[in-house]
């Protein structure tokens, strides 16, 4: 059976939910409470949750440490995934930094760039290589996931090494739409997108607001 993406999608934010809970000491949660965390019904968390096979008890809820365990095993979230990153600027740098990868198992084990002024330099522990040695390095010392934070312009070409280099999942910071092979797959993180699909809902509350301010005269 296929799972469609967006229920895939959320099966992160269940997670993350359960949780914070299980943080909190709390043993049992309904899929009422759950939904009203996350802003999703309880009748789509049980369809979610229905993919997968059969969770919690009627009346009685889920188990948040059997839910969450289920849910890190199906997620894959259960073992370490090594990762590499390209580009070791501002972004890339930022993204060595970040302390949420280790926690949930993802650890970036290679740094590639081709600046001299940051070839050889050691950046959070890891050296950076130049990325010409990057399919030989990987060849090596094999990465789950590929993290590219290059430009645009030079987007592409990392994708490719990376693909020749056996890496099957990549996370793209690149503000561009790659080709890849079947069975890669690609994620696109651009920040300037999602503040675009922001600006259109403001934009449209705005035209609300001006809508209800003029003469109802005006408006006949």
């Amino acid at each position: 059976m296929e799972i469609p993406g967006v229920v895939i999608a959320r099966l992160p934010l269940y997670a993350q939910a359960l949780e914070a809970l299980a943080q909190k000491g709390e043993e049992v949660v309904s899929s009422q409470r759950l939904g009203e965390a996350l802003g999703i019904t309880p009748a789509q968390i049980r369809k979610d949750l229905s993919y997968f096979g059969r969770f919690g008890k009627q009346g009685r809820g889920y188990n948040v440490a059997g839910l969450l365990g289920s849910i890190r095993q199906i997620l894959g979230l259960d073992r370490q995934w090594r990762m590499a990153l390209v580009g070791v600027g501002r972004l890339g740098r930022a993204i060595l930094s970040y302390e949420g990868f280790a926690p949930q198992g993802f650890h970036i084990v290679h740094a590639f760039d081709v600046d001299p002024e940051v070839v050889g330099r050691k950046f959070e522990s890891l050296v950076v290589r130049h990325v010409r040695e990057l399919e030989e390095t990987l060849a090596q010392e094999p990465v789950d996931i590929g993290v590219v934070a290059v430009p645009p312009e030079a987007a592409q070409e990392v994708i490719d090494r990376l693909v020749r280099a056996g890496v099957r999942a990549i996370l793209n910071y690149a503000p561009m739409t790659p080709r890849v092979p079947p069975g890669v797959q690609v994620r696109r993180i651009d920040p300037v997108v999602l503040l675009e699909t922001m600006t259109y809902y403001l934009k449209g509350q705005e035209g609300v607001r001006f809508l209800q301010g003029r003469d109802p005269l005006f408006l006949r």
